[in-house]
């Protein structure tokens, strides 16, 4: 039942994609068409599908392996259709991918540990190492790398959950997490992240979306335009841990309180040394919030040849900003490209990074009395 839904939902898809709400063809220079059989596979026992939603102007699909956005759809001023989201068109391509995070939930703690080592209380729990000397985005078999279970899906809506065990990549008590996504007639794109534990642990979960608002495989993202709400960044040491929030961003590349080109800050990487540490863009940048899980605007970014804006509004404190500095073209994107250096961006909304002294950081420490709640909105629209 669930394939024939599927089935049908892509066949609606299909055919809402090539009429607006006005009639008028759209063109889909920028699109591939997404099949369901390509993703419908067993990974370690567990069904893996892709679901498609669709609301207002946008679509999107999403898999259950990682909890991944596959792709999004949005137009252009002129009408145009593209994917901006970086992705692949089956999950042999995922499996296989160097870029193992593209579009996937991260967890259970999103960023990097240095040593592995967290610190709850008097213990000292060893995590896995995946990163050289650190812990990057959960381990090797963190969110992104797991089945998530199908909790409820309709046209508009998808609901994902996971149970991470005692002891999984190190980290300590059963965590229940749940993902909801959701397409509204306002053109966004919602994220909403609930978790529990029976023991004291770590969560900072977020998702690892690349975009390219001209859409995938349409070259560098140097001239695209960023306004990020932030006067402070978290600096990184060379082993690119946060080492503090204390770093204000006047008269520095990564000022983007007033909009400006990502190629500008870019093009100054000789000379500021955080960008020479993490290769470009790669840093936290800490929120201005009133209130502590206000949902306020955290950054826009728009690509002016296109007239595609989005808009990222989120409860949490940060936004971590990565300018896509690794990719070598290794991987070959659903469009048929390869995924090139600086062809896309992420900005990944989270909390403060871990540390083991709470006077550097806000702790990410979830007490089993509590429940972690986190909300993100990614609004898209076209310029007039």
């Amino acid at each position: 039942m669930r394939h024939f839904k599927n089935n049908i939902v892509l066949f609606i898809t299909t055919f809402l994609f090539y009429f607006n709400v006005n009639g008028q063809s759209l063109n889909f220079k920028n699109t591939v068409l997404l099949k369901a059989a390509n993703f419908q596979k067993k990974i370690n026992d567990k069904n893996v599908d892709l679901y498609f939603l669709k609301n207002g102007d946008i679509s999107t699909a999403i898999t259950n392996y990682g909890g991944r956005i596959v792709s999004l759809l949005a137009p252009a001023k002129n009408g145009d259709m593209a994917d901006v989201v970086i992705g692949f068109k089956s999950i042999d391509d995922y499996l296989k991918a160097t870029g193992i995070y593209h579009g996937a939930t991260i967890g259970r703690v999103a960023g990097r540990i240095n040593n592995g080592s967290l610190v709850i209380g008097d213990m000292n729990y060893s995590l896995n190492l995946n990163a050289g000397s650190t812990q990057l985005h959960g381990g090797i078999n963190g969110f992104h790398n797991q089945v998530w279970n199908v909790k409820s899906f309709n046209d508009t809506a998808l609901v994902l959950s996971f149970l991470s065990v005692d002891g999984e990549m190190g980290y300590p008590g059963n965590v229940m997490v749940e993902v909801a996504y959701s397409l509204n007639k306002k053109n966004e794109l919602s994220i909403e992240y609930k978790a529990t534990t029976d023991k004291h642990t770590a969560v900072n979960v977020t998702n690892h979306a690349f975009f390219n608002l001209a859409g995938e495989g349409s070259g560098p993202i140097y001239e695209h335009l960023l306004f990020i709400d932030a006067d402070y960044i978290c600096p990184i040491n060379i082993d690119k841990i946060a080492i503090g929030k204390n770093y204000k961003v006047d008269s520095t590349p990564f000022d983007f309180r007033i909009e400006k080109q990502i190629g500008i800050g870019l093009s100054l990487q000789d000379k500021n040394e955080q960008l020479n540490i993490a290769g470009g863009f790669d840093h936290h940048f800490v929120l201005n919030k009133i209130r502590k899980a206000q949902m306020t605007l955290a950054a826009t970014v728009v690509d002016p040849k296109s007239g595609r804006k989005m808009e990222v509004l989120t409860t949490e404190p940060c936004v971590h900003f990565f300018s896509a500095n690794f990719f070598k073209g290794l991987d070959i994107g659903k469009m048929g490209k390869p995924i090139n250096y600086r062809e896309s961006f992420a900005l990944e909304t989270q909390g403060y990074p871990y540390s083991s002294d709470s006077k550097i950081f806000p702790t990410i420490i979830l007490d089993p009395k509590d429940t972690y709640e986190a909300k993100t909105i990614y609004r898209f629209s076209v310029l007039k």
